[in-house]
């Protein structure tokens, strides 16, 4: 039996319990956080139909759990090996008709969704490449924090096609047109250093203590309210495609209906007594 390779990145601040192994990919439970790795290391996991349906199926369980537990604060999205996912699938895409490409890229729609839209934050640990649909799944988490020797890129029209995950609204949101046009029209790589200049990632980690750090950002947040930061990532990620007059009015909506949630009733009366909140959640 071929043995598998071990883990590119182990967390050692609190006991990881293993919740669900897939073939593609396993998800683990920590104290206020999931750890959700792509595993298929053979293919750099590369994105193919069935690694996508795993993600949705995984994605599907860690919204439940969340709901269920407010005490799971974010998800992390890291890979083993030497990437964090080398792109889709393109033995797959090789024979693909122009019909099943458009189904091959909704599937890929829907997830990229989920994940921007998942009840909790999601952080990607980019420890190594993180190219076309690889860096689709970056854009589409609230943060990203990478290793140093991290590279990214969209290399769509070097293969004669173009993103299809949404890569190309989400990078020009993220970047602007003029930015995300030369690295989607060129097709090249790009080192974490210019990645964290443009703004496509939040920080820099050497590769060793990328996921302490990451960690540590997912423990920040055990301070805030869950049902804050899940209405704070419904408002702004609405804020990309509403202008100011729209969002003034959904932000004095929200802010006035988020005085009836338990925890702001807790957070300001904690405040006032001199105390660490409870937190209810959402």
């Amino acid at each position: 039996m071929e043995e598998k390779p071990a883990k590119a990145f182990t967390i050692t601040q609190n006991k990881l319990e293993l919740v669900v192994e897939y073939k593609y990919l396993k998800f683990e439970k920590e104290a206020n956080s999931v750890l959700l790795t792509f595993t298929n290391t053979a293919s750099m996991n590369a994105l193919s139909t069935a690694v996508l349906n795993e993600i949705s199926e995984a994605l599907t369980e860690i919204e439940k759990m969340a709901s269920e537990d407010p005490g799971i604060r974010c998800l992390i999205l890291t890979g083993e090996g030497k990437a964090f996912i080398a792109g889709a699938d393109i033995k797959e895409m090789e024979n693909l008709t122009p019909i099943e490409a458009c189904d091959f890229s909704k599937n890929g729609n829907s997830i990229m969704h989920k994940i921007e839209n998942l009840n909790i934050p999601v952080i990607a640990a980019i420890n190594g490449f993180a190219l076309g649909g690889g860096l689709e799944v970056c854009l589409a988490c609230d943060f990203a924090y990478a290793s140093e020797k991290a590279k990214l890129g969209f290399p769509e029209a070097t293969l004669g096609i173009i993103p299809g995950f949404c890569g190309n609204k989400r990078l020009v949101d993220r970047i602007g047109k003029a930015a995300a046009k030369e690295l989607i029209y060129t097709g090249r790589m790009i080192k974490a250093e210019e990645a964290l200049r443009l703004g496509i990632i939040n920080k820099i980690c050497p590769a060793e203590e990328l996921m302490s750090e990451v960690t540590k950002l997912a423990e920040e947040m055990t301070k805030t309210s869950p049902n804050s930061v899940k209405e704070a990532k419904d408002m702004l990620n609405t804020c990309v495609d509403n202008d100011l007059e729209t969002m003034l009015k959904f932000e004095t909506n929200k802010f006035g209906l988020i005085f009836s949630h338990p925890d702001a009733v807790e957070g300001k009366k904690a405040f006032v007594e001199k105390r660490k909140p409870v937190w209810k959640g959402c």
